[in-house]
């Protein structure tokens, strides 16, 4: 046992379970056996938070068939950016593969992904080309991505994939809660690391398909705005409210001026008129919105000390 754990490890995949995964051992054994022909030593680390007792079963079993399969066992259902961040950090290997519990590319791309690791990019996140899957959700993802590179200016074509390959420096350094899983290469990249994508084949066996639900579509968007702030305003609350905040602020301004014109020039009551209450609650909005935007700049400003916006790649002494 202690020579196992002792063992150099070149690839540690990491596969998160977030639903029942019918064809898991298949999946498995078609992308250890694509590792194996590389001459890598690798790991499986399968996170488990869905709480089913046929499938613990099913990976009890695979543990005791397989001696490169780890299980982890969440005691709830997290997240799958938590269940991520659960295997990155059981992980050995100098570098690590992300994958789902299904064949969303062929296990015969691997190596398209896992050879330019380390050499030209510390980040490789897949691009299925062409994709396989309904024209609407081909239609989502294509919008989907256009605005998440027009809001980080990176070029990025399939951040849905969820085959990804990086560096186990790069998987460590990484914060991700939320759905921020599906933004990997961005997060990545924010942090001064190396990223890449490349084509691989979108595998037609035992994928996912149909229609993505409504409430897929709101996510995506909440996602999109997430991504907005944290890659705008992170480190700068006072400019997003603030922007916020002046336009309530001057819209409810000009408007009360117009309406003390309008009484003092006419001397017509504006009491009952809407637009005096839709005046008072612009101003008071406006305040709130700077309020917030200064208590930000304050947290920001005592904890800056603590906040880590940087990595070091080198130091030579």
């Amino acid at each position: 046992m202690n020579e196992e754990k002792n063992k150099h490890i070149d690839i540690s995949v990491v596969v998160t379970i977030t639903d029942d995964a019918e064809g898991i051992e298949q999946v498995y054994e078609a992308f250890s056996q694509k590792l194996a022909g590389m001459n890598k030593t690798f790991e499986f680390i399968f996170v488990q938070q869905v709480e089913n007792e046929s499938m613990w079963s099913c990976l009890q079993e695979l543990y005791k068939k397989y001696s490169d399969i780890r299980v982890i066992r969440l005691r709830s259902v997290f997240g799958e950016s938590v269940a991520l961040s659960a295997g990155f950090e059981q992980a050995r290997g100098d570098y690590i593969l992300t994958l789902p519990i299904y064949f969303q590319i062929s296990p015969a791309d691997i190596d398209k992904i896992l050879l330019p690791l380390g050499k030209e990019y510390d980040l490789v996140t897949a691009w299925r080309y062409p994709r396989a899957d309904s024209l609407l959700n081909r239609v989502e993802s294509k919008i989907f991505n256009w605005l998440v590179c027009r809001i980080t200016g990176i070029q990025v074509h399939d951040l849905g994939c969820g085959v990804t390959g990086m560096s186990r420096e790069v998987a460590l350094s990484l914060d991700i809660y939320g759905d921020l899983f599906r933004f990997l290469p961005i997060l990545a990249y924010r942090l001064g690391y190396r990223i890449g994508e490349v084509k691989v084949s979108h595998c037609k066996r035992l994928k996912k398909s149909g229609v993505y639900g409504v409430g897929v579509y709101v996510r995506r968007l909440l996602d999109i705005l997430t991504l907005f702030f944290i890659v705008k305003f992170t480190k700068k609350p006072l400019r997003f409210f603030g922007l916020l905040g002046f336009g309530c602020f001057g819209l409810g301004f000009i408007s009360g001026l117009w309406l003390t014109a309008i009484k003092l020039l006419t001397n017509k009551p504006i009491a009952d008129r809407p637009l005096l209450i839709l005046a008072v609650l612009l101003i008071v909005l406006g305040i709130q919105l700077l309020s917030i935007g200064l208590i930000g700049e304050i947290i920001i400003f005592t904890h800056a000390k603590k906040i880590k916006e940087y990595n070091i790649e080198k130091i030579l002494e």
